[in-house]
């Protein structure tokens, strides 16, 4: 099995550094990763999270934090439930996995767990990880009754060039193919969980499955909805492992993820890489917050939202729930009066039409007038042509929209 990836350059792994100054460098987990393929084209939050900075304390320093996050009680229940799953030789994780991997009931004394170093960094343990998924591959071929359990691996999975390093909770490996297994602390309530919370979850396997198909140097082969039958190719359904009602007893449900892993990788795919937008950096840029000797920042935040701004965002209302840069994004939207606070979809619907002002002189029939365009570009040709065609349907449906709506206050009135 191929495990080997290519390494970044020494330059831009030097300027990614440079970028986030002394402070700890932030890992791109798995969380993070399927919310950044939710908005390829978000150059600004592909960049500080490829730098490894700390969003939120950028946005606090800022001024605008964002109100959100895991709640620690939750963390502290999905650790204490991981931790009951994977004691006394994880006895009551090997109940769903009998149940949904066919695991012989007699066999849990056979399931080999290699030592995957969890106490050294994260390159070590993915080389660790890496000699022992493909030892895991080779055994299990080599004897069909071989099982191995990976606890807490550590996958490597380069992003627009950027490495990433990703921890799935395990990964069953049995006849050469790989299981993602995902604990999550939310209940099955008489067989049925959160959908919003499940959809997360398989979000969230589908970025370890793409891991998993890169170190088995399946990920360019084959197509996204493809599951080839290869060694230590990673199987398209990964195991929900949850608590049953309130208690602790675990239930699983195998989930099959090949539309979130297919979206995934076409949204990874369109992330401009990180050496293009570095080379795009003015001068000078740093995100450095500089704490003092007590830890506070000490830099001026208007110096540090210049910063921040020299990278283009695309904002959408739903990066309020899943980037801690939401909530500044927005009032830099709105202070831009930019059609895309009120969402992707109506800026799509708008065509050339950026501005929220322009868009209401437009349903109030005001005079059509060129689209507004990006700073040295004139558009000629076809490409001019489709741009005002564009303007042109847009302005005719804001004024039918406003003329219905205006139809509809005067009934209502009468």
């Amino acid at each position: 099995m191929n495990v080997s990836l290519p390494d970044l350059a020494a330059g831009p792994v030097r300027r990614l550094a440079a970028l986030r100054g002394p402070a700890d460098q932030r890992g791109l987990d798995a969380r993070a990763l399927a919310a950044l393929a939710a908005n390829p084209g978000c150059r600004r939050r592909a960049l500080l999270d490829a730098a490894g900075v700390d969003k939120a304390a950028v946005a606090g320093r800022l001024g605008r934090p964002a109100p959100f996050g895991r709640s620690p009680f939750a963390i502290a229940r999905g650790t204490l439930f991981e931790a009951r799953l994977k004691a006394d030789g994880c006895a009551a994780l090997l109940a769903p996995l009998r149940r949904h991997l066919g695991l012989p009931p007699d066999d849990g004394a056979r399931l080999a767990e290699p030592d995957l170093l969890p106490r050294s960094g994260p390159a070590v343990r993915a080389a660790r990880t890496a000699e022992a998924l493909a030892a895991a591959v080779a055994d299990s071929l080599a004897d069909p009754a071989a099982w191995t359990l990976l606890d807490h691996p550590m996958l490597r999975r380069l992003v627009a060039g950027a490495p990433a390093y990703l921890e799935p909770d395990a990964v069953i490996v049995h006849g050469g193919r790989c299981t993602v297994v995902e604990i999550k602390s939310f209940p099955v309530l008489d067989g049925s969980a959160d959908p919003a919370k499940v959809g997360a979850a398989a979000r969230q396997a589908a970025v370890y499955v793409l891991a998993l198909q890169e170190a088995g140097g399946h990920d360019a082969r084959y197509g996204p909805y493809e599951d080839p039958r290869l060694p230590g190719s990673p199987e398209p359904a990964v195991l929900l492992v949850c608590p049953q009602d309130f208690g602790q007893r675990p239930t699983a449900a195998a989930i099959d993820v090949r539309r979130e892993v297919a979206a995934t990788r076409r949204q990874l795919a369109r992330l401009t890489r990180i050496e293009d937008l570095l080379d795009a950096l003015p001068p000078g840029t740093s995100f450095d917050l500089a704490p003092d000797e007590a830890g506070q920042p000490t830099r001026p935040a208007a110096e540090l939202a210049q910063a921040v701004e020299a990278v283009p965002a695309s904002y959408g209302p739903e990066c309020l729930s899943s980037c801690e840069l939401g909530f500044h994004c927005r009032a830099q939207a709105r202070c831009a009066d930019a059609v895309e606070q009120v969402g992707r979809g109506v800026r799509a619907d708008l065509g050339g039409l950026r501005m929220v002002g322009a868009a209401l002189a437009a349903a109030a029939g005001a005079p059509r007038r060129e689209p507004d365009r990006e700073p040295d570009r004139e558009p000629d040709g076809d490409d001019g042509e489709r741009e005002s065609g564009e303007l042109d349907e847009a302005v005719e449906r804001l004024r039918h929209a406003a003329r219905l709506r205006a139809e509809a206050l005067a009934g209502v009135g009468g």
